[in-house]
């Protein structure tokens, strides 16, 4: 579905509507808002997050795309640059990757030592409920896909001159290393959902619908004025939406 298609479709009207009334109470209350989006390449990761900011307040929202960390950033505590790009009151923050790089993509790729692997995993359950604690709700969300759908939405970037400058080093070894991202997947999902941060599982291979439902679960989870006036359900499928809450510690909402 083409990205003009859906500017008419009453649901997707509807839930941008209730995103904006969302944010406005946000601003307002200066509360805050962290939203992860992670999943393998190609997942739809970039146009989810492109699609809840089409119509809110530029002003009070932020993208985060860190690119790879500089040698200064190498010998820094592995979560210090992120800190620096967390919302300040009043603001959302859009991670378009994050800390999560090292539980899945680094390791597998060999970008980091087993040793900073582990140490990662000890401390990430932690450091999110240190913010939690704080007031900082974080949402965490995982786009899936099919590797045979993978598959073709890597043709399309190496077809496409629009999507081109999206092929990564990482994109090259997706499909060969499928199992691998699997393996290691799994194990974030049992070492860092908790009762308080759970991953949240967005069944991706149908764009449209994987952005919808995460809109849509958003939505629910923050007690905004106005909230439901559109008349739009605001509660996610089940079949394209699964929370995952784990066992790791951590206390419950």
């Amino acid at each position: 579905m083409a990205f003009h298609s859906l500017e008419n479709d009453p649901e997707y009207i509807n839930l941008q509507t209730e995103l904006v009334w969302m944010q406005q109470w946000l601003h307002t209350q200066r509360k805050r808002l962290l939203i992860l989006f992670e999943g393998r390449d190609t997942a739809g990761k970039g146009g989810a997050i492109m699609r809840f900011v089409r119509y809110i307040n530029p002003r009070h929202y932020r993208i985060v795309a860190l690119s790879k960390p500089s040698e200064a950033e190498m010998g820094q505590w592995y979560f210090q640059r992120y800190i620096q790009h967390l919302p300040d009151p009043g603001k959302i923050a859009f991670f378009d990757r994050s800390w999560y790089n090292r539980a899945v993509v680094e390791p597998v790729m060999g970008f980091c030592t087993p040793q900073q692997y582990e140490l990662f995993i000890k401390q990430v359950v932690q450091f999110e409920q240190m913010l939690y604690e704080d007031g900082l709700p974080i949402i965490k969300f995982w786009f899936s896909i099919d590797p045979e759908e993978q598959k073709r939405r890597l043709e399309e970037r190496q077809t496409s001159p629009l999507k081109q400058w999206k092929l990564s080093t990482v994109d090259a070894q997706a499909q060969a290393r499928w199992h691998d991202f699997t393996q290691y997947k799994e194990a974030m999902f049992a070492s860092t959902s908790s009762k308080y941060c759970p991953w949240i599982v967005v069944e991706g291979n149908n764009r449209d619908v994987a952005r919808l439902e995460a809109m849509r679960y958003v939505l629910s989870q923050v007690e905004y004025d106005r909230k439901g006036e559109t008349g739009e359900k605001l509660q996610h499928d089940p079949s394209i939406i699964e929370v995952i809450r784990g066992d790791s510690p951590g206390y419950a909402i």
